[in-house]
């Protein structure tokens, strides 16, 4: 009985930033959606932020990018600010966005649900309209061949469209290449095809 193949859910990211700035009992909230290639891209965002508005209480945030996921409270009480603001970034089917928002304490007290809502309503009122665009996972495959099929592999890869990542010269040609994960698997049956069967793939990731 064949198996079923594996669903792939789509995920977004933002086609630009987007920001809103909401006044909630006297407490500025500027909150900014900002699509990131990954942790360290979001590091350096967050910096800039802080830079900008060093006067700041705080600068609380979320990041859904893939396995570089996080979020903090920067001192707000614990689950009052990065969760709430995760739980949109999920909402919206966001992957490699940064969801920060800065807060001016205007001296009222907001209380557990008050700010839960407040950063809530804040990082909603940026991604109300916001353009989203389909993220296509990416993942490489390389494939192991003799010297003589190389020619044509490499002319497979440039027809396909698909990225040379690495190349590797020994006894055999080790040839790297990234191409969306949903293609990995028509890859290999193609690559077999192409030479009759030599082909192999020692690596996956």
């Amino acid at each position: 009985m064949p198996t079923a193949s594996p669903t792939v859910l789509a995920t977004f990211t933002l086609a630009h930033t987007v920001s809103a700035d909401l006044e909630i009992r006297k407490s500025r909230f500027i909150a900014h959606a900002i699509p990131v290639a990954d942790r360290e891209a979001a590091m350096a965002e967050l910096r800039r932020l802080r830079e900008e508005h060093p006067a700041a209480t705080h600068v609380c945030w979320a990041l859904l990018a893939g396995g570089q996921s996080g979020m903090s409270d920067d001192g707000e009480p614990s689950g009052t600010a990065g969760r709430p603001i995760l739980e949109v970034l999920r909402h919206h089917d966001l992957d490699g966005v940064l969801a920060a928002v800065v807060r001016y304490y205007g001296g009222v007290k907001l209380g557990a649900g008050g700010l839960v809502r407040a950063y809530t309503d804040a990082i909603a009122s940026a991604l109300q309209g916001a353009t989203r665009i389909e993220r296509i996972a990416q993942a490489r495959l390389t494939v192991e061949m003799g010297y003589p099929d190389e020619t044509r592999v490499r002319h497979w890869i440039e027809q396909a469209q698909f990225t040379l990542v690495d190349s590797q010269y020994t006894m055999t040609v080790r040839l790297t290449v990234q191409m969306p994960a949903s293609n990995v698997e028509n890859a290999r049956e193609e690559l077999r095809d192409l030479t009759q069967g030599r082909a192999g793939f020692p690596e996956h990731v």
